[in-house]
């Protein structure tokens, strides 16, 4: 043969995704680029992609714990998984599962922060006090909090976790409309796959350039270390029912059925998103109730939701996620269901590694702590609840205090300044070709009208999702 003659085909591109990956990465089913619309109004109704969904029918995201070949156009050659989530309990006492998972915790904490500059996000939960206990003796962290402007005070409980840890901390106020002068950057990093006022890490983006060299997050713990809150016996359809009552938000059925109804779909909104639900769900091949949808929200909620925000520490630094690490997940899938409810294990394990760190409040016990928290709803307790209740109900109403801000997006939208900001940018920035502008305009006077503006808070949230997403990615203005 002639060597002149020869073809050279490319070589495949190797892919292999994470158990619980930090970056989406996606893959082409043809060259034809559409919308697809029906994905677009489930992922207004929740929030976020389920499954391989995306803005477009021919570009799927490449699933969790899976081996992918793909050609030089970016099309799947072949898959093949290589993690497969279970339920194997083994016979352990807590006592015991404690051990393990500090065992397994520490030696991963001590392979990828050993010798680095660590970043350390605190707050009064368990996830980052356990990896506040994990690296207490390290003498390179640099922990930090936050809180809103005018809201409880959040940092309180991380500066007495680093005050046992004896290390640098650093607290910040997440200040009133940040968002607007941030927007573009944010959407440049989270590519719109999900919405713009949860992330208030972003409201600090610049400070963490001096900070360390690597970010230490605790993310998904609470998803590992907990059970569900399920009963054991619910048949099919109800886990199907509980799924969709868990990952669709408040207002967000609304939103998606007018969106469905103005982009002419056939069927129903929630016929569609019930029966996509129903096809994951089936195909976890597990019994327990508890641990399916553990599994499920670790399969399609915390890559096509929580990971996308995860980008906006990435793009600043490294980060180690210790609860999304394999042999994290693969712990999870032999530990009784029995010692993962109410965060046992976490509990047992700050108590026994620090504890000074343990007689810390809990945030949401406060002011008990990991000792006591249990008194915190019995009778003793309930005259301090109804008096704090009193209190602050007095301060709103007969003196006139600003309610306390408790949800990232009233931070965003609420008060003259940032209505004016949110109208400009979903009426004032040129014609959508994808949302009328009537729609946008009853939802945003719905959300001005009612009482409760919760109630429409998501749904504005995601159409101005939708408009920027327009206006830099779909039209290429980045």
């Amino acid at each position: 043969m002639n060597p002149t003659n020869t073809v050279h085909l490319p070589k495949p591109v190797k892919v292999k995704t994470a158990v619980i990956p930090v970056e989406q990465q996606f893959h082409l089913t043809s060259e034809v680029q559409a919308y697809d619309y029906r994905e677009m109004a489930v992922f207004a109704a929740i929030g976020f992609f389920l499954g391989d969904a995306t803005f477009y029918k021919n570009r799927k995201c490449l699933q969790p714990g899976m081996n992918y070949s793909l050609n030089e156009k970016r099309q799947v050659i072949k898959s093949d998984p290589y993690f497969q989530w279970q339920y194997e309990p083994r016979d352990l006492t807590l006592s015991q599962a404690t051990e393990e998972f500090a065992h397994l915790y520490e030696r991963l904490c001590n392979e990828n922060l050993e010798g680095k500059n660590i970043i350390l996000p605190l707050s009064g939960g368990l996830d980052s006090r356990s990896q506040a206990a994990a690296i207490i003796g390290y003498d390179n962290v640099l922990a930090y909090s936050y809180k809103f402007h005018n809201s409880f005070n959040e940092t309180f409980y991380g500066k007495k976790i680093a005050a046992v840890m004896n290390c640098e901390f650093k607290e910040y106020v997440i200040q009133r409309g940040y968002l607007w002068n941030e927007l573009d950057r944010l959407a440049d990093i989270n590519h719109c796959y999900t919405d713009f006022t949860a992330p208030r890490q972003m409201g600090i983006y610049d400070a963490f350039d001096g900070m360390g060299d690597i970010f230490f997050l605790g993310h998904w713990g609470d998803v590992l270390f907990d059970d569900m809150g399920v009963n054991e016996h619910l048949s099919f359809e109800q886990q199907v029912e509980t799924v969709l009552k868990k990952i669709i938000k408040k207002g967000g059925l609304e939103l998606g059925n007018a969106l469905w109804q103005e982009w002419g779909l056939a069927g129903s909104l929630y016929q569609y998103l019930y029966g996509k639900v129903a096809r994951l769900l089936e195909d976890i091949r597990i019994d327990n109730v508890n641990a399916r949808i553990r599994v499920f929200k670790s399969m399609y909620w915390a890559p096509r939701w929580t990971s996308v925000s995860l980008n906006i520490f990435k793009s600043k630094h490294p980060v180690f996620l210790p609860y999304y690490h394999e042999e994290m997940c693969r712990f999870i899938c032999t530990i009784p269901e029995k010692h993962l409810s109410a965060r046992q294990i976490q509990i047992e394990y700050i108590k026994e590694k620090s504890p000074a760190m343990a007689k810390i409040p809990w945030q949401p016990y406060h002011p008990y702590n990991l000792y006591n928290y249990s008194r915190y709803s019995g009778i003793i307790n309930t005259p301090r609840r109804a008096f704090n209740k009193t209190a602050r109900l007095l301060k709103e109403q007969l003196l006139k205090h600003q309610p306390a801000t408790t949800r990232n997006w009233e931070i965003q939208f609420m008060g003259k300044e940032n209505q004016k900001r949110l109208s400009d940018y979903l009426f004032n920035r040129g014609k959508s070709d994808l949302i009328s502008n009537a729609l946008v305009q009853t939802f945003y006077n719905k959300f001005l009208s009612v009482s409760d503006p919760v109630r429409y808070a998501h749904g504005l949230n995601m159409l101005l999702v939708f408009r920027v997403f327009e206006e830099r990615i779909a039209k290429g203005n980045h």
